[in-house]
């Protein structure tokens, strides 16, 4: 072999050795080095690169969650995630009423904006029964319904637009009038709702934050029906809705408010679809108990019936504006949110009330 040749092994063999005996940076960190260079800038040297790859994978740990800090603001807020909940149930919305469950635009506009104005939030029925009242601390969530699907809840201008005199319409216009007022609703639907066409309507409402949800198909009292009946009208109701929004319905709402045939109602397979409820809705007299309460029944939800304080069905006490009336006289009684949806802050002398699985969650102060 020639000198040079002789001389060049010598000089591979030593840096061989040399990198056998002396670990890299990059075996140092444990880690394999990715040469990484910016345009123009010259190449980094394997310690800044282990350094760089440490700063990339490795995140921030996030801050832990301070409780005495969480309690802090609940206290501020005068929280009480176990308060009750009202939940609204409104039929038709005509300028001349036909009925005694019919709602005028104004009289709706009016309560609306009174309730913007007392605090409180709409949340949907599904976002209530899973316990998501994700809303700003000291307000408080009411659970807009509406029962039957009526061309009087939402229907559209020549621009594709609510009209102004719809359910949508006024609960779009108390929240532009009023920051904070979610403009969302629940619709409990049977067959053919809203007018034709019905399955627009429906993809509409669901692609602006509204939930649609099962009626059953032709509204008749479920107590009469056998099990097979039973079956075919909550399943035929809820392949419709499915169909039409993409989205499977979780929350129900009997008809004519009557409590029956529980065991069959709350889950089943049939007419090509399948359903397991998570919140079953009654008519009503009485505001909701929180769905973190030990009280709280999913398949018995009471509402309250949408009337002023007249004499006609103890609506002096047991309507929507008496119910309000009582909630604002009676804070501590009141569902109010501490604005952080991870806990159930609850004051302290209050928490027997808690249902266990939520014990994890609770915020006391």
């Amino acid at each position: 072999m020639p000198h040079l040749h002789k001389f060049a092994a010598v000089l591979i063999i030593a840096a061989v050795a040399v990198g056998l005996l002396t670990p890299s940076a990059a075996r140092r960190s444990g880690r394999r080095a990715h040469p990484r260079t910016a345009a123009g800038a010259a190449p980094v040297t394997a310690t800044v690169r282990s350094s760089a790859a440490r700063s990339v994978s490795q995140k921030p740990a996030a801050p832990a969650f301070n409780m005495a800090q969480a309690a802090t603001v609940a206290r501020a807020a005068k929280a009480n995630e176990l308060g009750e909940v009202p939940v609204l149930m409104i039929h038709h919305v005509l300028a001349k009423p036909q009925s005694s469950l019919d709602r005028t635009p104004t009289e709706l506009y009016d309560e609306f904006t009174g309730l913007a104005k007392a605090g409180y939030v709409p949340v949907t029925a599904a976002e209530f029964v899973t316990g998501r009242i994700n809303i700003p601390a000291g307000r408080h969530p009411v659970v807009l319904t509406f029962d039957d699907g009526s061309d009087t809840h939402v229907a559209f201008d020549a621009q594709n637009n609510p009209k102004p005199d719809t359910a949508v319409g006024i609960i779009w216009r108390v929240a532009k009038e009023n920051t904070g007022f979610r403009p969302v609703a629940t619709f409990f639907v049977n067959k053919d709702p809203f007018g034709p066409p019905g399955a627009v309507a429906m993809r509409w409402l669901v692609q602006h934050g509204f939930e649609v949800a099962n009626h059953t198909t032709h509204h008749q009292d479920l107590a009469s029906m056998g099990k097979g009946t039973v079956a075919k009208e909550i399943g035929s109701d809820q392949k419709m809705i499915t169909d039409a929004t993409g989205v499977a319905p979780i929350t129900f709402a009997f008809p004519f408010g009557a409590l029956s045939h529980l065991e069959w109602a709350d889950h089943g397979d049939a007419a090509g679809a399948r359903w397991d409820f998570e919140g079953m809705f009654l008519a009503g007299w009485k505001p909701a108990e929180s769905p973190f309460d030990k009280n709280y029944d999913p398949r018995q939800i009471p509402r309250i019936r949408d009337k002023g304080k007249t004499k006609e069905d103890d609506c002096k006490q047991f309507c929507s504006t008496a119910w309000l009336e009582w909630l604002d006289h009676n804070p501590d009684e009141r569902y109010t949110s501490d604005g952080n949806p991870a806990t159930v802050a609850v004051p302290q002398a209050k928490m027997t009330g808690i249902a266990p699985k939520f014990k994890d969650r609770a915020c006391p102060y």
